[in-house]
């Protein structure tokens, strides 16, 4: 048999490798706290859970919902109104996303040809990366540095490559070192992006996710934002719908429309039943945004105060669900000390390599466990001995 030469760009995704060795350690009867995959388990809002509910219960929403409902589009530029400030056409500047991942994963088909540069973080995301591969880009990391809080710097991008460059990718608040970008940045990226005629696509899933009474916009609010690209949004961790795989691509009407085209031609659109929930989540009571976002800043308190107390030099998080924290002295690499942390102390993490060449160093840590749970953790490390090694 012979196989598709693309896939020889791919190895092994990071978060089976790690599922891998956390089913080994489980099936010698060890437990395991989970903090490598970002996977929220704080349920949807009970309004949203009963939309899902009687909508499922409908017989004649198990046919192929084919495009959007208008009341979906409709919603979302409401939502984008009323939370952002921004205003949308609803007809040609929305398409769902059946999650951020399958809009992350494919948008690049839909915008570059073999070959094409694309710009992406480092660290970043790992589909931000996988999705421009996949399509045959060439890659241009884009640093992050700590020394810059993490923010791109226009001035480290070669002047040669920013004219080759097609399509970037930017995300703040940022997964994996949790920074957020001042107004300042944006406006810079839409000067840059319509000096060089490149494509941005900002993903903003974690905008409700912003601690210590700050709070966090949209890229398209900016003036000239929509002339050079789009948003991601996503449902996932604001209201708690992972599973059910709900996202948004929203802004130039350009790009949104062969985002459409390009769907049309490999799905038939989200589920009846969770655009109804979709719906009910983002037009009905917000109270439980509120109720989410202080559930990981409790989280946050609790792993962050609890492993410095045992010697682990980190910065909390402003915001998102992850803590991005540098791996302690004496350890080769990332995924040496992930390996050593989950067989010594039985806490999985995310090794930083697995973000591109400058996670290397760090390691993220997911605030998807129970207070309890986080402080058990950090308890477990501390006994582990691993910080003194």
């Amino acid at each position: 048999m012979h196989f598709s030469e693309r896939m020889n760009r791919f190895g092994e995704g990071i978060f089976s490798k790690l599922l891998e060795m956390k089913q080994q350690k489980e099936e010698k009867g060890e437990e395991v706290i989970d903090l490598s995959v970002g996977t929220p388990n704080i349920p949807p809002a009970k309004h949203i859970r009963e939309a899902l509910c009687e909508a499922a219960a409908k017989p004649e929403n198990y046919i192929y919902a084919i495009r959007d409902q208008k009341e979906l589009l409709e919603a979302a530029a409401s939502w984008y109104k009323k939370r952002y400030q921004v205003v949308l056409d609803p007809d040609l500047e929305i398409c769902s996303l059946l999650g951020s991942q399958e809009g992350l994963a494919h948008i690049a088909l839909s915008v570059i040809d073999e070959g094409d540069v694309v710009l992406v973080p480092d660290p970043c995301y790992p589909v931000f990366a996988d999705g421009p591969v996949l399509a045959g880009a060439s890659l241009f990391y884009m640093p992050q540095k700590k020394e810059n809080d993490y923010i791109i710097d226009f001035c480290d991008i070669p002047e040669e490559i920013a004219k080759k460059a097609k399509f970037m990718l930017v995300s703040y608040p940022n997964n994996p070192t949790s920074a957020m970008a001042p107004d300042s940045f944006y406006q810079e990226l839409i000067v840059f992006a319509k000096k060089y005629d490149i494509i941005v696509l900002h993903d903003n899933a974690y905008s409700e996710l912003v601690f210590d009474g700050k709070t966090c916009g949209s890229f398209l609010r900016f003036p000239g934002a929509k002339d050079v690209g789009v948003e991601f949004n996503s449902l996932s961790k604001t209201y708690g719908l992972a599973g059910a795989r709900v996202g948004f691509c929203l802004g130039n009407k350009e790009v949104v429309g062969r985002m459409k085209t390009l769907k049309s031609n490999m799905d038939y659109g989200m589920f009846l039943p969770i655009q109804q929930a979709a719906i009910a989540a983002i037009t009905g009571d917000q109270s439980c945004v509120s109720d989410t976002r202080n559930a990981y800043e409790r989280r946050r308190d609790v792993l962050c105060d609890s492993l410095k107390k045992i010697g682990w030099d980190l910065e909390k998080p402003k915001a998102t669900m992850f803590v991005w924290a540098k791996v302690p002295d004496g350890f080769a690499d990332s995924m040496a000390f992930a390996a050593n942390l989950l067989e010594r102390a039985g806490v999985l993490v995310t090794p930083g390599s697995a973000f591109g060449p400058s996670g290397e160093g760090f390691v993220r840590m997911a605030l998807v466990q129970n207070e309890d749970v986080l402080k058990r953790a950090a308890d477990q490390v501390d006994k582990s001995g691993i910080l003194r090694k």
